[in-house]
């Protein structure tokens, strides 16, 4: 098997593990499950589904992306940047409709994979990603004020003008007492992060504010109230219902489904990295993920990821294997199998807090605003995703984004070629150029000649007054050229030929010469002659000199 595709807890056992690695792998394991529990359930509800499905995701999906995965110290479950994507699936396709999604998305994760796209994942640009997760944070954060607030009414669903009209036309059935909870626990939030940020706080403000709901006996929502059947423990196996006509309707949101995973898995990784010194096997984290939402899908869980607050606090604690993953997954299992009974007393409202928490560091705020400053086409790439993102739908957003970044990239690139005329090398002393031999042009190409910068090379030709003997296109600094810019300088070579000047191509570059030859350039009227390198160029260019057709 290549070592690309060697999962980190396999070269972890190779290496050889120890005790004390052991007992810091355990500790990290039960401090991310603590931080996992509450956000497990909360995830699970804002998605459309139930609590028990987000601890399913968080314990299935997390057990194999640590068992499976190419990071040592990722931790996966469900997140919020699924949150949006899979209410629309549910509303749309029903819940099975959603583990189909889920298992094709795996599929396509674990082909992505092992094709290789584990690393050009990692060239979506950052406005686009910090624009998309900024308008879900917005989406969840409106979502929530249902149940922050104990409105009473349809559940708010849709986009964030659907969740504002609602919350609006609901606003005068506010439950003083849930409100009152749910304030009081999202100002709890607030001070334990800032006051007592190593301590699980989640966990801290769930667990005080149920106990005082209980003991008050106040009428509030409760998860035992909203979700009677919840399910304890880990269901049997099973595939979803399967149709040619649902999988071509699910294909698109498998899609979506696989690209977000695969996007945050990476970024997840790198953070890791970071914090860690260790590098990520990018290919393999694709094939675990996928294996992880096939699995996930089966066990009736939502789409499943890794979680970047949840890594980081895994490598906080003292984590340096996967095992801290797999620890951390069997606790989570330990707590639904034994405290199902207590989860059943947390409100509501509690839960909304800790998802407008989520949802605040989401944002990134900070991140968001200094983005602003930066030039005009990102800002505008930023803020178009994000307003796709709130206003339209998560896929369209990301495909314009992504496709308004790459063209602008390709409008910069083109600005940095050159084609200048001229014989000196780059740097020479003007006093000291070489003159050109009598009836010899010298065009210096200087960049990559691709498709967005072709019309420039036909244009120096058209500057030329006196067509001359003969043409030196120098293309020493030419790194690639794609079929576009091959097929430009194939009408380059024709139009000289047609007007009676030669061609001699110098210092062409292994990569571009390769392009050349499978285009059939050499098939072209008017075949260039090619040169090692500039000074050979002019050799062959000076009066006299056979024009044949020798290969260098």
């Amino acid at each position: 098997m290549s070592p690309a595709f060697v999962p980190k807890l396999v070269t972890v056992l190779r290496e050889g593990y120890g005790q004390r690695q052991l007992r810091r792998d355990v500790i990290a394991g039960l401090t991310v499950a603590i931080v996992a529990l509450p956000l497990a359930m909360a995830l699970g509800i804002a998605s459309g589904a139930s609590p028990d499905k987000g601890l399913i995701t968080a314990i299935v999906a997390g057990l194999l992306i640590s068992v499976l995965g190419g990071s040592r110290v990722q931790i996966g479950g469900p997140t919020g940047a699924f949150v949006v994507v899979v209410y629309g699936i549910i509303a749309r396709h029903g819940y099975d409709g959603l583990l189909l999604a889920t298992l094709m998305a795996g599929l396509i994760l674990i082909v992505a994979g092992y094709s290789g796209f584990g690393r050009l994942i990692r060239f979506v640009p950052h406005p686009v990603v910090t624009g998309f997760t900024a308008g879900i944070a917005v989406i969840i954060a409106s979502s929530q004020i249902r149940d922050f607030l104990g409105l009473r009414g349809a559940p708010l669903s849709g986009g964030l003008t659907d969740h504002a009209t609602g919350a609006a036309r609901l606003l005068t059935t506010i439950d003083p007492v849930t409100a009152t909870v749910g304030v009081g626990a999202l100002f709890l939030l607030i001070g334990v992060r800032k006051f007592a940020p190593k301590l699980p706080g989640y966990l801290i403000v769930i667990v005080l504010v149920a106990a005082a709901v209980a003991l008050l006996k106040l009428p509030v929502d409760t998860i035992g109230v909203r979700f009677p059947d919840m399910a304890i423990g880990l269901p049997a196996p099973s595939l979803p219902a399967l149709s040619l006509a649902k999988v071509q309707a699910l294909l698109p949101s498998a899609f979506t489904i696989a690209f977000l995973a695969g996007i945050e898995a990476l970024l997840s990784a790198v953070v890791a990295d970071g914090m860690t010194g260790f590098q990520h096997r990018p290919n393999q984290e694709l094939v675990g993920q996928g294996v992880a939402n096939i699995a996930s899908a089966l066990f009736g869980g939502l789409p499943a990821t890794g979680a970047i607050a949840r890594t980081a606090t895994n490598v906080r604690a003292g984590a340096g294997t996967p095992f801290a993953g797999i620890f951390h997954a069997l606790f989570l299992l330990l707590f639904v199998l034994t405290a199902s009974d207590l989860m059943r007393l947390v409100p509501m409202a509690v839960l909304a807090a800790v998802l407008l928490m989520v949802a605040w560091g989401m944002s990134e705020a900070g991140h968001f605003v200094a983005l602003l400053r930066v030039r005009s086409s990102e800002r505008a790439i930023l803020l178009i995703t994000f307003g796709l993102t709130v206003m339209v739908d998560l896929t369209v957003a990301i495909g314009v984004g992504v496709t308004l970044a790459a063209l602008t990239f390709l409008a910069r690139m083109s600005e940095t070629v050159t084609i200048t005329s001229g014989s000196s090398e780059i740097g020479e002393d003007p006093e000291q150029r070489e003159t050109l031999p009598q009836g010899v042009e010298v065009f210096r190409i200087n960049g990559p000649l691709f498709f967005g910068v072709t019309s420039d090379l036909l244009e120096a030709l058209k500057r030329i007054g006196e067509m001359p003997r003969i043409i030196v296109l120098r293309l020493e600094l030419v790194p690639w050229l794609d079929s576009s810019g091959a097929a430009a300088l194939g009408d380059f070579l024709k139009r000289a030929h047609a007007n009676g000047s030669a061609v001699i191509l110098s210092g062409v570059q292994p990569t571009v010469r390769d392009m050349l030859d499978h285009e059939g350039i050499e098939r072209l009227p008017g075949t260039p002659r090619f040169a090692p390198d500039y000074p050979s160029a002019l050799a062959m260019a000076r009066p006299g000199v056979e024009f044949d057709h020798d290969r260098y």
